[in-house]
Parts: C-alpha cells; structure tokens; sequence
C-alpha cells in the first residue's frame, strides 16, 4: 500500500525556484501524521535510507548555470517515491555540492597568454598548462600535479565547470520542491534530515561525496575518504540513492561506495539501490572528435552496468519496496 500524496504537493512547480513553505507543510504533516497513523522513524525494524546526491538548484532548475538535462524529471519522480513510500523511508540524507568563486574547476582559477578566461565545459590537460595555453592564477605545481594525477587515475580529465552551488547563493540550496519534502518527512516520521557538505577545498574537484579526487598535493593533504558518512549509510538495511549528476557525483559516489565495500565486506554491496530514473547524466560536450574521457552519458551507463554485477540492486521509483 503507497500513501498519498499531501495535499500541498504541486509536481507541476518541481521546476520553480519559490521560498519553502515551512509552516504550512508542518501543519500538513501534524495532521497527516494523525490521519494516516504514521509511526516514527525510531520505531522501525527494517531501516531504509533515501540518500539525494546534488540535488540542488544549481544542477535541477532549467535557467541554472549547470542544469542537467532531465533533472526537473528525475526530481519528480523522486518526490513522488518519496511520498508514496513516506512510512518506509526512516531516513533522509542528502550532500550538497559547495563551493566558492576560486577553484580549480572554475573559470577565475585559469588565464590563457592574453589574460582570458576559459569558457565554461573547456578540459585542460597537463599538457595544456606545460606549455602555457592554460596558466593558473596561483599555486602552478600543484596544478600541474593535480592534472598529472588525475590523468594518471584515469577517471576524468580536468574540466572546467561553470560557477555553480556557490556558497551563499541561491544555487546552492536544495530544490525547493524537495526541501519541502525532507521537512515533511521530519516532522511526520519524527526524523531529523541529514545534510553533507562536500566540495570546498579549493584545489581539488570533489564528484564523490565520500572522497575529493585527488587527496594529496605537494606533500599537503586536500581531503580523505568520509569514513563516518559512509558508516553512518552502512548502518541502515538498505539505502536508496539518487540525485545528479550520474555521470559525475553519483556515478563516484557509488565507485567511491563500491570500493570501500569490496575492502570491507562484499555483502554490503546488496543493501545499496540504484534509483536509474532518478538521475541523468551529464551531456557530453561539443566536441569532435570526442575523447571517450568526455563521453559522460556512455561513462554512466557503463558505470551503472559495472555497479550493478557487483552486486547492487538497479531499479526504479515506481518498482515497489518490497
């Protein structure tokens, strides 16, 4: 049996950027708590986890400047399994991208020999900065390592990304739509939501939320693998994920998961599930040829494959909770 849908819920505005509207969805969630008998989170026996990777306005609302094609969509559907499945779901967590204006994956962080900024989505190599068509604005070893090194882990080539999630503004916020959900959930499941903030080193880009890319520069540490995030997951009996993009944060997300599983105990790898039609990728860029480093839709696909005979489960948001 799914629960209903609350009465405030508009799928049609998933896609607007208003002002959540705290008080009246407390007050529906009080009464939908008494109405529908709904016990708290604490009590149940068998716990579940939805856990939202990035879904925030700057990857979800169509006029974002990192908006991935097939958000607003996935987002839907994830609101609606989230609602229907409200008494099921004993905890939400969601990671929130964050950053500022200088980072390495931002326009302001590189200059080419006249002073300009590399436009949005432009990959740059080591090669590039070797040789002066791309010159960072400070610390040029460690740029230079930390191209060197992600080359050498073969899992993407640095690109530059336009500013996006931006601490202090408007895209670095939840989607409306689904903040609104996570406080409905709180207040009716008694649970309070889980929020993780990944991203703000500034000289490393940070796709998964367990672990930045590159860990080490210069002798210097930049970041770690979140062992108590990742336990605090591995604690529930099953966990749910989603978000965007696939290709990017979610897709090393579950790498980043799949690893630390394979190292600890295999049979974890049966309580993760993948919400397909919950995330998109990112569209490859306008390239021709196309380095097969940038073809991001087929990297998720193959990605989802490789997860999926390593023993998680793939469905999607209308397959019941069995």
């Amino acid at each position: 049996m799914t629960m209903p849908l609350p009465k405030f819920f508009d799928r049609s505005r998933v896609d607007q950027l208003f002002m959540e509207r705290a008080a009246e969805v407390a007050d529906t969630a009080h009464e939908y708590r008494k109405q529908y008998r709904v016990a708290p989170s604490g009590r149940d026996k068998f716990r579940i986890a939805a856990f939202g990777i990035d879904c925030q306005v700057g990857f979800c609302l169509p006029n974002a400047s990192l908006a991935v094609p097939g958000a607003v969509e996935d987002t839907q559907r994830t609101l609606d399994w989230l609602y229907r499945n409200l008494d099921r779901i004993t905890g939400l967590h969601f990671s929130m991208d964050t950053h500022r204006i200088f980072q390495v994956f931002h326009p302001a962080w590189w200059t080419d020999p006249d002073g300009k900024h590399p436009a949005p989505f432009t990959p740059i190599t080591r090669e590039d900065i070797r040789t002066g068509k791309w010159t960072p604005i400070m610390h040029p070893r460690e740029c230079l390592e930390y191209t060197e090194r992600l080359e050498k882990s073969g899992k993407y080539v640095l690109t530059v990304w336009p500013f996006h999630t931006l601490l202090g503004g408007v895209s670095h916020a939840l989607v409306p739509a689904l903040m609104e959900a996570a406080i409905f959930h709180s207040i009716v499941r008694r649970h309070q939501t889980h929020f993780e903030t990944k991203g703000t080193h500034a000289m490393t880009e940070n796709y998964s939320v367990l672990r930045p890319e590159v860990t080490e520069l210069g002798g210097q540490v930049v970041g770690s693998f979140n062992a108590p995030f990742f336990k605090l997951l591995m604690d529930y009996d099953r966990v749910y994920v989603f978000g965007q993009a696939k290709s990017h944060c979610v897709l090393s997300t579950l790498a980043d998961i799949q690893k630390e599983i394979q190292a600890t105990d295999p049979g974890l790898a049966d309580k993760v599930w993948i919400l397909e039609d919950a995330m998109s990728p990112v569209p490859a860029p306008p390239i021709d040829p196309l380095p097969p480093a940038l073809d991001f839709p087929a990297i998720a696909d193959r990605a989802i494959e490789d997860f999926r005979k390593a023993g998680m489960h793939v469905v999607k948001t209308t397959d019941p909770i069995a």
